[in-house]
């Protein structure tokens, strides 16, 4: 799976929230719209760019990506211009999908920082700003509580992740940050439901991770989600004045490499020993929903290992097919998500689910049985290997998601889709360049569709002029037209509309 630091203009619900200073009465900084955040501002300063986008295909043309930024990374304390990441169309951002862009003052040590300035009040509202399902299990049941690793043991094995450092290092062209020389930026990060830290390279280039800003993010959310409010150890991680994250942030804007590393270190041990001592596991235990933030994240990690360095295989077309590819972006989907009341125990399919964006998507955030269906060689090729990444990561972040299957091939032919359709709840269907004819069969397959199920679509299979096909969509549908706000999805900044229609 960007985008509102402003009320939306339309109708569509949006959550969107207002950054505030919680200390300065004359803040320096000046919040700027980013093009990828997420209807909820995030704890870290962004989590990546067009990330926000969870794909589903079929709407752009051109998988062209522009981004301005400057040749540093890290002018600023926080300047997201300086992280952007490829994106499957022309899509505009800083790395981060959720959370918004500053302009910096010129304090160095970074007393402006946003992430300083959250009080413990805001903090806790941004634990609490997740989904509850009490019908879930957020605890992924291969949790690393501190066992010995059993070398033949499929359980205990190290998941199978991309790390940052095969995709982002000396040897991909980055340059090494925060005053480090290149044989001294090599650093390990510890996750909060893995044995096995990631590697990176604290390095930095043009559309690649970047390991600062990456690592920062990760901690941010640890701090802020995996240990309860007053657990005896939050304030290592959270104090303004102490804390890891504090401190993290600090060496970053004083381009101090050493100590980065040095605070690194700690937050590994302390990790490591919160999750021997049980307190990690015990945590997910009590919780029921993943912060929206969050769910974003790690979706752009997995985006950014397996689809990023691959975009341009996305623009292998055929003009006048169907064969068009295009993203729903992040906060489209989980505006969609919570609109249809979608649940752990529900069941979710994206007909034509490109790099399966969406029903990655679907199956973090919800939890549910998430279906997808692509005939793309090169997007169903891409989307396997997000599945596989997403699989391995989502353990290492300690997070058990939905089923996910994605299939390949014709989706009105493929038997296990047909067969999914009819326990479906919700059913998306990017339709914006599909053909008359594939609109038309697919209100032919919506009649196997249960009563009450939800199909999302950005065209109406409903029209005023009457044929034959229309007649039996008209007769079958009730059809709500609603209108998206800007930067929703891939292909365009502009707002569009969309339709819900209810199987009756």
């Amino acid at each position: 799976m960007s985008i509102f630091n402003q009320k939306s203009k339309h109708r569509v619900k949006t959550e969107v929230r207002t950054v505030r200073e919680a200390v300065e009465p004359k803040p320096k900084l000046k919040p700027k719209t980013s093009l990828s955040s997420t209807d909820r501002l995030r704890p870290p300063t962004d989590a990546r760019s067009n990330r926000s986008n969870q794909s589903t295909p079929r709407a752009s043309p051109n998988p062209a990506v522009a981004r301005i930024r400057s040749s540093s990374p890290y002018l600023s304390a926080n300047d997201s211009t300086t992280t952007g990441r490829k994106r499957g169309r022309a899509i505009a951002s800083s790395r981060s999908p959720a959370s918004p862009s500053f302009t910096d003052s010129g304090d160095e040590d970074g007393d402006d920082n946003w992430e300083a300035m959250m009080d413990a009040r805001k903090r806790r509202k941004m634990r609490e700003e997740r989904r509850v399902d009490p019908n879930r299990s957020l605890r992924h049941p291969r949790i690393w509580t501190g066992e010995d690793v059993v070398v033949s043991s499929k359980a205990t094995a190290p998941p199978a992740i991309i790390h940052a450092v095969e995709v982002a290092s000396l040897q991909q062209k980055c340059q090494p940050v925060l005053g480090l020389k290149a044989d001294d930026i090599a650093v390990r990060l510890q996750y909060p439901g893995g044995r096995y830290p990631e590697k990176y390279e604290l390095a930095w280039g043009k559309d690649k991770i970047d390991a600062v800003q990456d690592i920062i993010k990760v901690v941010n959310y640890v701090a802020n989600i995996y240990l309860p409010e007053k657990h005896k150890d939050a304030d290592f991680f959270i104090n303004q004045n102490t804390g890891i994250c504090r401190r993290l942030e600090k060496s970053k804007n004083t381009s101090d490499g050493v100590g980065f590393k040095a605070v690194l270190r700690e937050y590994n041990e302390r990790l490591r020993t919160l999750q021997k001592s049980g307190a990690i596991a015990k945590h997910l235990n009590t919780l029921h929903g993943i912060p929206k933030d969050l769910t974003a994240f790690i979706l752009d990690q997995v985006y950014d290992r397996t689809v990023a360095p691959n975009v341009e295989l996305l623009a292998k077309y055929k003009n006048g097919s169907d064969n068009v590819y295009g993203e729903l972006l992040h906060p489209f989907i989980s505006n969609i998500l919570e609109r249809t009341d979608m649940t752990s125990d529900k069941v979710f399919v994206d007909l034509g689910s490109g790099v399966g964006n969406v029903t990655l998507q679907a199956a973090l955030e919800i939890g549910c049985e998430s279906w997808g269906c692509e005939m793309m060689e090169n997007a169903c090729n891409l989307a396997d290997a997000q599945l596989k990444e997403f699989s391995a990561r989502c353990r290492l972040w300690g997070i058990l998601p939905g089923k996910v299957r994605l299939e390949r091939g014709d989706f009105r032919k493929n038997e296990k889709i047909l067969a999914a359709l009819k326990r479906a709840d919700v059913v998306l269907v990017n339709n914006q360049a599909f053909t008359s004819q594939l609109n038309a069969d697919l209100v032919s397959m919506f009649l196997d569709l249960k009563p009450g199920c939800k199909i999302i679509s950005l065209k109406t299979f409903v029209h005023d002029n009457k044929n034959a096909e229309n007649d039996v969509a008209t007769s079958i549908l009730d059809v709500e037209h609603l209108t998206y706000p800007e930067e929703y999805v891939s292909w365009t900044s502009a707002s569009g509309s969309f339709c819900i229609s209810t199987r009756r």
